[in-house]
């Protein structure tokens, strides 16, 4: 899956606290029907072969789509399961390092709060930012909030893809794509719905309206 022409519009991460008793793999699919992009497998409870296991689950229906496919964090998974792309914080395996196992080819995704994290971590590879976060989130408490102006300046200062990350629902979605980014990402606010597939499309709809 070549990396040039992904679509980061509508970035779903995973976080199974807020699908109950259904299963991830079922979530993740009606994501996708109503217009999710990319996935990304981010699970922090999960143990080494739970994780992998529910990679594997997860890079068969994206495949199945055409949907790529991110590990948050774990290269040994990412790479095991041969997936697309890789997500990394900014406490995390330098980028450098990251490329020289996971190839050329494959997309690394950085985690950025500022202008400066930005630029560096195009300097150094990356393929695409996540900057927030925008809003405070129950999946990241410690994160730093990230203005509209800061995010607007962020995608000003890097020529590779902007995703918005952190507390992003369709309330205030069309204000954060109004700065001029390339997408957003988000976790509760379609997992969390109990019609997945129409959350997604409403949030799909609101992403490309102001594309």
């Amino acid at each position: 899956m070549s990396k040039l022409n992904w679509d980061y519009s509508l970035y779903l991460v995973t976080d199974r606290s807020y699908i109950g008793k259904r299963t991830l793999a079922d979530c993740v699919k009606e994501a996708i029907k109503g217009g999710a992009s990319l996935v990304q497998l981010r699970e922090k409870t999960a143990s080494s072969r739970e994780f992998y296991e529910l990679a594997l689950q997860l890079k068969e229906i994206t495949g199945a789509f055409s949907v790529p496919f991110i590990i948050n964090d774990r290269l040994d998974i990412a790479l095991a399961v041969d997936a697309d792309g890789l997500h990394l914080g900014q406490d995390d395996l330098p980028i450098k390092i990251a490329r020289e196992y996971f190839g050329k080819n494959k997309v690394i995704g950085i985690s950025v709060s500022n202008v400066q994290e930005a630029i560096q971590a195009q300097e150094e590879g990356a393929d695409y930012l996540g900057a927030g976060a925008i809003y405070a989130t129950g999946t990241k408490l410690d994160a730093d909030l990230v203005s509209l102006a800061e995010l607007k300046k962020i995608k000003e200062a890097v020529s590779i893809p902007v995703v918005a990350i952190g507390g992003i629902k369709k309330e205030n979605a069309a204000s954060i794509m109004a700065t001029g980014i390339d997408g957003i990402s988000v976790v509760s606010a379609i997992l969390a719905e109990d019609d997945i597939y129409t959350a997604s499309k409403n949030l799909k709809t609101i992403v490309t309206a102001k594309k």
